[in-house]
């Protein structure tokens, strides 16, 4: 297997260790370089919902009959994970029970290190032992689950030649380096890999480029244009957090003080923690200390009704919370945005459109002054608000969102990603719904309403041939 990676070279990037560089130019939405995992595991909740071999989440998985652990889309993809997958079998079979991600994870890269000594291509740049591993720098908590990890290990590989000191150090780089892998539409965690390439990408809180899984590889993308030499960087933590929460984070995780520029300058902290302001008057400290505090209690009640799958309480809490906030709080608060995604989010699961689209539509507006103009999260929130708007019948404010939010996932993800390609199709399904709109509204309407009632078009309207494609339950 050879890797394309002549878009960029590694360097001495100073403090930060080694790093990589581009060698040309490159623009908005190039893939810098694609890269298959190393090794990659499904994560234990998912074990029978998610592909062990594509990470495709579906219905009616094939059990491997060995282990009765692995599922597989079909015996395809079985047959392409077998050299992966038999030491895991036997191993399972033998242990009697899968052990958790992390130890399973651990197991096959030393598997694939003792077979292929760490370096799996030409066109990889460092050998997965030469990672950073942080084991010295870990909190006793951290290191006290490290211990039972190996422990683990060492049950469920008994023979394994390696000894404590290298297992904790392969233990180790996964916790620093690993990358959560996503299902086939990019829409939920499945899993987590290793990719050596990738680990070589170092972290900006104002990045100049993303990663994607793309049809079981990961694609490091440019977001804007990138110079020659000039540096990549991802952003390992979401920027919607303050600067001193992302390194607290960071310093936790990854074991280093970001000294960026967004960091450094606390750049939009202003605008992430704003009062709201009316004819140049913002209100008391103390108010918005204390609808900040109840903000908080709101959220962590709402994660319980969430978790518990009561929405209709979600929702309640939602409206209490928001209308709190609203002649207090600014329109990029976090606490404000948070709420309004939940809020979106909770009033479309009982499809109640109409005020989800108008939370959705505020949510988009916030996160555009916060977010890189092409960052991912501000492309698939746009997408949500278009589709929300668009089954409000708001068939004008949801077609905009919905080629904003194809605009953005061309750079982000590509037009070869699935969510690309189902974002396209809504954009056509959006755009002749726009048309037939403008030309008549009443038929567009009747035709959107025969549809929520899921009656043949017939008997709602007469309609021309070129618009009976709106029969599809689309809205």
């Amino acid at each position: 297997m050879n890797l394309d990676m002549d878009n960029v070279e590694v360097f001495d990037a100073g403090e930060k260790g080694r790093g990589l560089r581009t060698t040309k130019d490159l623009w908005a939405g190039e893939v810098v370089f694609a890269e298959p995992s190393f090794a990659a595991v499904v994560f234990d909740s998912l074990s029978q919902q998610v592909c062990h071999s594509c990470f495709r989440h579906q219905a009616n998985l094939h059990r491997c009959a060995q282990c009765k652990f692995a599922h597989y889309c079909d015996r395809t993809c079985q047959t392409a994970c077998w050299d992966e997958h038999k030491q895991e079998c036997a191993a399972i079979k033998k242990y009697e029970k899968a052990p958790n991600e992390n130890v399973r994870l651990s197991a096959r890269v030393l598997w694939r290190i003792q077979k292929d000594t760490g370096i799996v291509s030409d066109g990889q740049l460092t050998s997965v032992d030469q990672l950073e591993d942080h084991v010295a720098d870990m909190l006793a908590d951290d290191f006290k689950e490290l211990k039972i990890d190996i422990q683990n290990f060492l049950d469920y590989c008994p023979k394994t030649r390696h000894g404590k000191e290298y297992i904790s150090h392969i233990f180790g780089i996964i916790k620093c380096n690993g990358f959560t892998l996503s299902d086939q539409r990019g829409l939920q965690a499945v899993g987590v890999g290793l990719f050596p390439n990738l680990c070589l990408v170092n972290h900006d809180c104002w990045p100049n480029c993303t990663v994607i899984l793309n049809h079981g590889k990961i694609e490091l993308r440019a977001l804007s244009k990138i110079a020659e030499n000039e540096e990549l960087t991802v952003g390992y933590v979401d920027f919607l957090n303050v600067s001193t929460d992302r390194q607290r984070a960071l310093k936790h995780q990854y074991h280093f003080d970001c000294t960026c520029k967004s960091c450094s300058e606390h750049l939009k902290d202003d605008l992430k923690m704003a009062a709201k302001e009316t004819d140049g008057n913002k209100p008391s400290d103390e108010l918005v200390k204390e609808v900040q505090e109840f903000s908080l209690e709101c959220l962590a009640k709402v994660e319980a009704a969430r978790t518990a799958g009561d929405f209709h309480e979600v929702v309640k809490l939602c409206r209490e919370c928001l209308d709190k906030q609203e002649p207090v709080l600014g329109n990029t608060h976090l606490y404000h945005l948070r709420m309004l995604s939940t809020a979106s989010e909770a009033l479309s699961y009982l499809q109640f459109f109409s005020e989800a689209a108008e939370y959705a539509g505020r949510l988009v507006e916030g996160y555009m002054k916060l977010y890189h103009p092409n960052n991912a999260h501000l492309g698939m929130a746009t997408m949500r608000a278009g589709v929300t708007h668009w089954h409000a019948g708001l068939i004008k404010v949801g077609h905009e969102m919905i080629c904003k939010a194809y605009a953005i996932l061309m750079v982000t993800h590509g037009p070869n990603h699935a969510i690309t390609k189902d974002l396209e199709s809504m954009r056509m399904q959006t755009e002749m719904e726009l048309r037939i709109f403008k030309q008549n509204e009443h038929v567009y309407h009747s035709m959107r309403e025969a549809a929520l009632q899921n009656k043949p078009m017939a008997e709602a309207i007469s309609v021309d041939d070129n618009i009976k494609a709106l029969s599809h339950k689309h809205f």
